[in-house]
């Protein structure tokens, strides 16, 4: 019997991962009142699936069980199956990751869930094979054994559901705690002692980008000095550019290596991962001057204009690693595809620097990478030649499929990351890819009551706005601020973080939930400090909060910011490197801040030039303003700003640290001296 000619519920929905779903047999239905008003009338436990749509497992098993209509009649039969894409809803995969690493140790996507009609889970895993294999517990016997434990011992599901669902509400108390400034040093001799002097990174394998912990490392290197802080961040750097985890043909990075030695990525590129690792190449080019590090953010950003943006403006969402069925094949290249391509003479010496050889490093073929090599200034030109001849070439495959989907958070850092780039490297094609996500974002993503939304796709925009999606766009209207000076940008960021205390702000223990008051309710209301692959939204939003602080003279969000420290004091104490945008935060709340308010009245380009020699270095602690002729408006956000006044019609910079300014400065030389 062919259970797939007819589509299940999700046929209706825009996620791309559920739409992958939507033809298998198993009879799927979204998260929604529908399936749960089923399994309370059948008396049937839910199976819930949790995944992403350029989720290599994922794919493997919808392939392996999915697929499958012997699974299917087994789940049809005794279960009402739900699919959950993980980035619509982070929510309830927040909830059940957590459920799944506290019974299990660990946890990853696919993630699967069974649990009662009323959402209480009993089991938790993450990937299971259609059948026993090698000491894994397959699905089907997973589901028999549910079946009858159901019918026939339910009652000791439900007390292990109680048990679960007990410890998780418990995990939202807090307890306040100090927090020393030695939890810097701590944290630093932490990653140093996991520090991988070989090839960079943390740790053994797999290997992941986590570029906050490099922006830790930079700040920490900025207030002590200590030069093995740089080290650590720019071998890390160098190594992943040098790596198979960087796609030294089309740009941009993977989303980690599966070895020591960047060389096997997983080949899927997500937007957020690109964001931040922009950020970090180019504070590592401010830090260093070495300006093969901004060639590389240059590089990113060519492929996120390139190939992850819209062209209304948004930025799409990820890029499988399975192109074709197999992991991999849109990258990899046998020795012979690159002789025909670059003919005999070049592509002998491309091979050789590319590490290239007839019987390949991944299954036959090769992934390209510069580990045991590096490229001569005098080849530079030469290997850009050969790159676009591949390139050209490598776009005649099938390309691996799009996550075209909009999501607001993700779109927040790379307008952050936009945003710092133009600054840095004073390229205003960046600006205006960053204003106009914005302009898209409120255009598609923002209710008429202001509410923010978190994805679009398809000409549907929908899901109530989560933390990260307040906190992450709040951080990009703040960069493109400070890049713009446009006011609007910064009454944005305000109006938003506004929004973001009247909605989310525990009023009883401090901190922000992870979802809105006006949300759905779940069986419980997370909340998180921890960092994942991206900085939590909690981390953020504190340093938004300062920085707002800062940019508006308005000390009541410094405030704010004390008490998300004093919320998540016991977990940044006890996990400080699993916290280490929180420590970013609190290295800015614990170091004098310079502020630089450049009055130039009707002096806009000298004001942007001065605003640019301000931007060529690395400083982190130091908040630049420009009060001009274009934002006179500045003054109804932070009324001392008028105090700031150009004097004798010259731009005129004020620097202020600890409560104290300095003498007005008109002349640009003293200033850069100064500086």
């Amino acid at each position: 019997m062919n259970l797939t000619s007819t589509p299940n519920r999700l046929i209706n929905e825009k996620s791309p991962y559920l739409l992958q779903h939507a033809h298998n047999p198993v009879n799927w239905y979204p998260w929604g009142d529908e399936a749960f008003k089923k399994a309370k009338s059948e008396d049937k436990p839910i199976f819930l699936s949790i995944g992403y749509s350029t989720c290599h497992w994922c794919h493997v098993m919808e392939k392996g069980s999915f697929e499958d209509t012997e699974v299917a009649e087994m789940l049809n039969d005794s279960f009402i199956s739900i699919k959950v894409d993980r980035e619509e809803r982070p929510d309830i995969d927040s909830i059940y990751m957590n459920v799944c690493q506290s019974i299990t140790g660990s946890g990853g996507w696919p993630l699967t869930i069974i649990m009662t009609p009323d959402q209480k889970p009993f089991f938790a895993g993450t990937y299971f094979p259609k059948n026993n294999r090698d000491g894994l517990m397959g699905l089907m016997s997973i589901l028999d054994y549910i079946k009858k434990a159901w019918k026939n011992n339910r009652s000791e599901l439900l007390n292990a559901s109680t048990q679960i669902l007990d410890s998780l509400k418990n995990s939202n108390e807090t307890s306040n705690e100090t927090i020393n400034e030695d939890i810097f040093q701590k944290t630093f001799l932490n990653f140093k002692y996991d520090f991988d002097p070989t090839y960079g990174g943390f740790g053994d394998f797999p290997k992941f980008p986590s570029a906050h912990n490099l922006l830790f490392l930079l700040r920490y290197f900025y207030k002590t000095k200590d030069s093995s802080a740089l080290e650590m961040v720019e071998k890390t750097l160098d190594c992943m550019r040098k790596g198979g985890i960087y796609d030294h043909i089309g740009f941009g990075f993977s989303r980690y290596s599966v070895d020591r030695k960047w060389l096997v990525p997983h080949f899927e590129k997500m937007l957020y991962d690109n964001a931040l690792l922009i950020i970090a190449y180019i504070e590592t080019f401010q830090a260093t001057g070495n300006k093969k590090y901004c060639k590389t953010a240059e590089e990113i950003l060519s492929y996120v204009l390139r190939d992850m943006t819209s062209n209304e403006g948004g930025f799409y969402s990820a890029e499988d690693a399975d192109s074709e069925g197999e992991e991999g094949k849109f990258y990899v290249w046998s020795e012979e595809e690159i002789k025909d391509i670059l003919q005999e003479e070049d592509s002998g010496k491309f091979c050789s620097y590319f590490n290239v050889t007839k019987g390949g490093n991944f299954e036959g073929k090769n992934i390209l990478n510069l580990i045991n090599s590096s490229i001569p200034e005098d080849d530079m030109q030469f290997i850009e030649n050969c790159r676009e001849k591949l390139f050209a070439e490598r776009e005649k495959r099938i390309h691996p499929y799009k996550d075209d989907k909009i999501l607001t958070s993700w779109n927040g850092l790379m307008i952050g990351a936009m945003s710092i780039a133009a600054r840095v490297l004073n390229n205003s094609k960046y600006t205006k890819a960053a204003k106009k996500a914005v302009d898209f974002i409120y255009k598609n993503l923002v209710k008429s009551d202001g509410r923010l939304l978190a994805r679009y796709r398809d000409g549907e925009a929908s899901f109530l706005g989560y933390l990260d999606d307040y906190s992450f766009l709040i951080w990009g209207l703040i960069e493109l601020y400070e890049t713009t000076y446009s006011t609007d940008y910064l009454k944005k960021a305000l109006e938003l973080n506004e929004d973001l205390l009247k909605l989310f702000w525990d009023k009883e223990n401090g901190g922000f939930f992870l979802y809105g008051n006006d949300g759905e309710k779940l069986i419980t209301r997370p909340k998180e400090i921890y960092d994942s692959a991206i900085p939590s939204g909690n981390s953020v939003a504190t340093l938004n909060l300062l920085r707002l602080s800062h940019l508006t003279s308005s000390y009541d969000f410094e405030d704010k910011a004390k008490q998300l420290f004093d919320a998540f004091s016991r977990e940044i104490n006890s996990f400080p490197r699993a916290c280490s945008f929180s420590l970013i935060s609190l290295l800015f709340s614990k170091s004098p801040i310079r502020q630089i308010i450049v009055s130039a009245g009707s002096n806009i380009e000298e004001g942007k030039q001065v605003v640019h020699m301000i931007n060529e270095k690395f400083n982190p602690f130091t908040i630049s303003i420009l009060y001009c002729n274009l934002n006179k408006d500045l003054s109804t956000i932070s009324p001392i700003i008028k105090n700031y006044i150009d004097i004798n019609n010259k731009t005129t910079t004020y620097i202020c640290e600890n409560f104290t300014c300095k003498k007005p400065i008109t002349d640009i030389n003293l200033l850069r001296k100064i500086l």
